[in-house]
């Protein structure tokens, strides 16, 4: 097993050593996927000599129709993709926006004091125009190699024909009953006449989203920005007990954008990951630059040091991005800065080897906007994760989302909304200092959303990876690529390791694991510690001489699936 450990190491460090794995290897294309069913579409389109964003539009069609708790097309979706023949990797914003009309004033009740979570994110209220589509179109103009029309054929077909409730959809639906209940078209569609949630196995057929996919497949995703879908979306919003903001107008201005991915040096590799609106790049980037100053491979990365130094370089990362992100259009995010490698030594030494701070001040970086007040992160849970290589070795890794489990529980034409206003700081000020994160018109909300690629000293991907799992998705990435990169596992058994986090607060230890164990010994140091269960859903493939390996978290349904 040592041996293993170190032959994987050495790949990732360059050397065309092969890799030591149990996993299965694919040699000419994967993808890994939150659902079998996604990822048997995807990999049907890569047999067709799809390309690896001809893959992902398959399968996010489908995980719109059998995972609607987490993505849709009535959401939002970010993606890094790498072009083999030029070796180019951009970063893909198909980010919800804040209706025009919409101002800091958006969550605060009439006492000026901002709502409780769900009094702002059930109903029309915290709904942003959803980006999805327009992503993947755009995309699919700069990468596809199949007809659009074809990428949603699977998803027609399984929405007519019928799917079976999984087990985590017929859980999600009941744990959400007395929400999703509140609406009538959701509460017609999940439950049964006698008003119980449909169990798992149900046979669920949904005409209504064929429809859609096919008007999508016909007309492009034009249709969901003009005409009546789009109506019915505005009037879904508007009409709503309680009522949001959106209009036509913005609609059908919304416009995706493909950015640069934010990158930084990681124990000889290039890190790469989504950047603002997200906050998921610039943070594990940071947590990875304040790791790179202790020597990790070798070490037990589950012992108590090596869990407190990634706590607390959680802590000093988050404390940064609590304070300096946001939307980028609308506020300068100091990236070069926060990835300055003299901030980060800096940085790096406020973290004490045996007490933990729990409350770290952001950092003071070159480029900073002054007088900003930290904004506290918002849940975040309806969240889905995919990731493909195809045969000529194009690689895609992409997180899509419609914020909460079920987004804004509104169902129209068979599809549900977002709430992904949620994700502002429902508070615009503090002390008389505004939030970078605050709501404006035409505003993404921040992300946490951090879909990574990981190059080689030759520039070429070695792994693609990602999570869901809101806030926590930073924490999630930052601990597999620790994992991959300094303790030499495989994707699969990287995935499948305890999970260990913060968001900026306490430490979170998954609960059933060997890092349970830590509880008191971290308490002990000064952590505030709590043990839970932990529902991330990470999907990675690495790039090897040997081929393809791919992993799906065991926390979820997903599937790694190639030839």
């Amino acid at each position: 097993m040592r041996k293993a450990v170190l032959i994987w190491f050495i790949w990732l460090s360059a050397t065309p050593a092969l890799a030591q794995t149990s996993q299965p290897i694919a040699h000419k294309h994967m993808i890994a996927a939150a659902h079998p069913l996604a990822a048997e579409a995807g990999l049907a389109m890569l047999r067709e000599g799809g390309s690896a964003v001809d893959a992902a539009i398959a399968a996010q069609a489908v995980l719109a129709l059998v995972e609607p708790q987490s993505s849709g097309f009535g959401g939002g979706t970010v993606a890094l993709t790498y072009a083999s023949g030029t070796g180019q990797i951009l970063a893909w914003d198909g980010r919800e926006t804040a209706p025009a009309a919409a101002g800091p004033d958006l969550f605060l009740s009439r006492d000026g004091k901002p709502m409780g979570f769900y009094e702002a994110g059930l109903g029309g209220r915290a709904v942003g125009v959803p980006g999805t589509m327009r992503m993947l179109q755009q995309m699919h103009h700069a990468q596809g190699r199949l007809a659009w029309e074809h990428l949603f054929q699977p998803a027609i077909r399984l929405a007519e024909a019928g799917f079976p409730v999984s087990a985590r959809l017929a859980a999600s639906i009941a744990q959400d009953g007395d929400r999703l209940r509140r609406q009538p078209e959701a509460r017609a569609y999940f439950f049964r006449p006698d008003g119980s949630p449909l169990p798992q196995g149900t046979i669920l057929k949904n005409q209504a989203f064929a429809d859609t996919a096919r008007a999508i497949a016909q007309w492009g995703a034009d249709v969901l920005y003009r005409g009546q879908i789009a109506a019915d979306i505005v009037s879904t919003v508007r009409n709503d007990a309680n009522a949001g903001l959106l209009t036509a107008d913005d609609l059908a201005t919304y416009t995706a954008k493909a950015r640069p991915p934010v990158c930084g040096p990681y124990r000889g590799l290039t890190v790469c990951g989504m950047g603002p609106p997200s906050s998921g790049g610039i943070t594990v980037l940071e947590i990875l630059g304040l790791l790179e100053h202790a020597d990790l491979a070798g070490h037990d990365l589950d012992s108590l040091d090596s869990v407190h130094l990634l706590l607390e370089s959680e802590r000093l990362a988050y404390a940064d991005r609590n304070l300096y992100i946001a939307d980028q259009d609308f506020i300068p995010v100091p990236i070069r800065g926060l990835l300055d490698p003299g901030y980060l030594t800096a940085r790096a030494q406020l973290i004490d080897p045996d007490h933990a701070n729990p409350a770290p001040r952001a950092g003071n970086p070159r480029f900073a906007q002054p007088n900003l007040a930290p904004s506290l992160p918002q849940p975040e849970h309806g969240t889905s994760h995919l990731a493909v290589v195809d045969d000529q070795g194009n690689g895609l890794t992409m997180t899509t989302t419609v914020q909460d489990a079920f987004g804004a529980r509104l169902l129209t034409h068979g599809f549900l909304l977002n709430n992904e206003l949620t994700d502002f700081s429902f508070a615009p000020q503090s002390n008389g200092r505004l939030v970078a994160n605050r709501v404006e018109g035409g505003k993404r909300p921040r992300s946490s959303m951090a879909p990574t690629i990981v190059l080689g000293p030759d520039g070429k991907p070695r792994l693609l990876i990602g999570s869901q799992g809101g806030g926590r998705i930073i924490g999630f990435v930052a601990q597999a690529l620790v994992r991959i990169i300094d303790g030499g596992m495989d994707p699969q058994d990287a995935l499948n390791a305890a999970r260990v986090q913060t968001t900026g607060g306490a430490a979170e230890l998954e609960a059933g694991t060997n890092v349970a164990a830590l509880a008191d010994a971290l308490r002990a140091r000064g952590h505030v510690v709590n043990v839970l269960p932990v529902d991330s859903g990470m999907q990675a493939i690495a790039i090897t001489p040997a081929g393809l390996i791919g992993g799906a978290d065991p926390r979820r349904e997903g599937v790694a699936l190639g030839d």
